[in-house]
């Protein structure tokens, strides 16, 4: 038996209305609209217990499936009288058994104890209320086509405990119950508490995800959104991995951008110049390593008792980076009393109170060396001569010129010269070290490491960038080590202990070259490793231990706009011709 609602054929000449069908066909168990056809289902059985996100396998159900959920809060008095009336009717009920001599039903003991301990909660404002309504509408092409997806949908629900009971001689109510028009026509609702209904959010994900953090995108195969914070993980550093063109700098532009969100420091070491716009657009600093007159002097000390003990120490291995090499132990020698003496030359000493002078420059340590009567010395001193007096002396020859402070801080290293990038980048992540370290100064930081491979291909620097992912939580930072060459990362064991100290790793599109190198590495499956081969850019894993989450990075307009590199903004903003 079937009655036609509204069939209401539109002239040749008049095209389809964008805001509905054409024409509605009701049937006791189905609804044409258009060209297609749906049935509705309320769900009027729901599990004792359910856990975050447990609504995704019916949001990320592979058929066109609408899921609606109505929520009407219930005023705290009404919901106090009800459920002491409820717990009054279920006492009452398991006395009369008691009396009568019958056995107790478990189903009445359970509801009886859900019902005081919701009571408890209310009572507490721990809690609330809620009349909830879940419906599906399930759409198929053909009448034909519908029942066996109804059926796939009916055998989703029972796997979940859920009672789908079809809406039948209601399918229109059914219908109109699932449109985004906020109209509960059916009016089959379940009380739910707030943990519940919390747990019912329809874009929660029950893979890997938090309750609060950063969003990184969409989960690749449904809707539920991975939402992560790096701050709640027992480190806060990451790694992301991916070939170029992935999007792995773009994910990196959009995870600095949602952290300044939430009142997170960030500090960025660039090397190709691709986080200027970022910096323009939120207020940033932005310093621009290798234009005129731009200096960076490494001997500066940082406030505390052993500043100038620690100042050697990085001396050290700013002259091995700047060599290419770790110097022979006669150099080492050398090169010590050569920091000591160049300290000494303008009247710093290991008292203090002597550390508010200015501070020596790299010439003043090449100047003490080459007055030393040891060979090594000399010859230290002439392998630092293009740093000092050459061509590459520029970056060092002079006091340092600036000392950024601010919510984003961006060291630009593009126009220094290739010799001279691995050692910027370690000046560069020095003076954020200084800052996240002082005690004076405790907050929530984030340092990004772009184009890591850079130092990463230097021993000293690789030494430098494992010591920062030790030591960086006991500051309340994390470091974001970004990198295209997985290889150079994962092929010496000080990358691999970067890699061992990021409780998140993410994993974009990767090179068949590299593929098996990160297999081992990160214990990848065959189905995802065929992912992240075919991954499209900003596709990826994100994982944290053995747990791990394929997603989609998602970005407002205004968010991709600032975000997107120079070169994609220059061609979007040409004219075609």
């Amino acid at each position: 038996m079937s009655s036609l609602l509204s069939r209401i054929p539109r002239p040749a000449t008049r095209p389809a209305s964008p805001f509905g069908p054409d024409a509605i066909e009701v049937r006791p168990r189905a609804l044409r609209v258009g060209d297609g056809w749906c049935a509705s289902f309320a769900v009027t059985g729901y599990p004792r217990e359910v856990a975050r996100g447990w609504l995704e396998p019916l949001t990320a159900h592979p058929s066109r499936l609408d899921v609606a959920v109505h929520v009407e809060p219930i005023p705290a008095n009404i919901a106090a009288e009800r459920l002491r009336r409820q717990l009054a009717r279920l006492e009452s009920g398991r006395r009369a058994d008691a009396a009568k001599g019958r056995l107790g039903d478990p189903d009445v003991e359970v509801a009886a104890e859900d019902a005081r301990d919701l009571a408890a909660g209310l009572a507490r404002g721990e809690q609330k209320l809620f009349r909830v309504g879940l419906y599906l509408t399930v759409h198929a092409r053909t009448e034909k086509a519908l029942e066996g997806e109804c059926a796939r949908v009916r055998a989703v629900c029972s796997s979940m405990l859920l009672d789908a009971q079809p809406a039948t001689w209601r399918t229109l109510q059914g219908w109109t119950s699932t449109l985004p028009v906020g109209v509960d026509a059916l009016a089959q609702r379940r009380s739910f508490d707030t943990d519940a209904l919390a747990a019912s959010f329809p874009f929660a994900s029950a893979e890997l995800s938090a309750t609060q953090g950063v969003l990184y995108g969409t989960t690749t195969n449904g809707s539920g959104l991975v939402l992560w914070d790096r701050f709640a993980q027992d480190n806060h550093n990451s790694v992301i991995l991916a070939r170029s063109g992935a999007g792995k700098s773009y994910l990196a532009k959009l995870e600095a951008l949602r952290s300044l969100y939430q009142r997170i420091e960030i500090a960025i070491v660039d090397p190709e110049d691709e986080y200027r716009r970022l910096a323009e657009t939120v207020g940033g600093a932005y310093v621009h390593l290798g234009a005129p007159g731009a200096r960076v002097n490494p001997f500066d000390l940082a406030p505390g008792s052993d500043a100038l003990t620690r100042r050697a120490l990085f001396i050290h291995t700013l002259v091995a980076v700047l060599l290419g090499e770790k110097p022979d132990p006669a150099a080492t020698a050398a090169l010590d009393r050569g920091i000591v003496a160049a300290y000494e030359s303008v009247g710093i000493t290991a008292d203090p109170r002597s550390h508010a002078r200015p501070a020596p420059l790299l010439r003043d340590l090449a100047a003490a060396l080459g007055a030393d009567g040891d060979p090594a010395a000399r010859m230290l001193a002439a392998r630092l001569a293009p740093f000092t007096t050459g061509t590459h002396r520029g970056l060092f020859d002079g006091p340092t010129t600036t000392r950024p402070d601010g919510h984003l801080i961006v060291f630009s290293l593009r126009d220094l010269p290739d010799e001279l990038k691995a050692a910027g980048t370690l000046l560069t992540l020095d003076d954020v070290w200084r800052r996240v370290s002082d005690p004076a100064n405790r907050k929530r930081r984030l340092v990004i490491v772009d184009e890591a491979w850079l130092l990463m291909s230097e021993p000293s620097g690789a030494e430098f960038l494992f010591r920062m992912a030790k030591s960086a939580r006991k500051h309340w930072a994390g470091l974001t080590v970004v990198t295209q060459d997985a290889g150079d990362l994962l092929g010496s064991p000080l990358g691999q202990a970067v890699v061992a100290n990021a409780a998140t790793q993410i994993l974009l599109r990767q090179a068949p070259q590299s593929i098996d190198t990160l297999a081992d590495a990160f214990g990848l499956s065959a189905g995802e490793r065929a992912y992240l081969l075919g991954a499209a850019r900003g596709q990826g894993l994100l994982a944290a231990g053995v747990d791990r989450v394929a997603f989609t990075a998602i970005a407002s307009p205004e968010e991709d706009d600032v975000c997107r590199t120079g070169i994609e903004q220059t061609l979007d903003d040409t004219p075609d011709l």
